[in-house]
């Protein structure tokens, strides 16, 4: 072996998920969600947003 250390090179693709987590969040203050609505919320926050959109309960 030989003594060169390894170089590691570090890349970072957080942009979208940063965008997503802000959706989420808007969604859970904006419909009025619960907790476990919010939880849920997590993984389905466009079919909620649109079902309260949809249903004309905007404000």
């Amino acid at each position: 072996m030989t003594d060169v250390p390894r170089r590691i090179h570090i890349q970072q693709h957080g942009g979208l998920g940063l965008i997503w987590f802000i959706g989420w969040l808007f969604t859970i203050g904006y419909a009025k969600l619960g907790f476990w609505a919010g939880l849920f919320g997590l993984f389905v926050w466009p079919y909620l947003l649109g079902d309260h959109l949809a249903s004309g309960s905007a404000g």
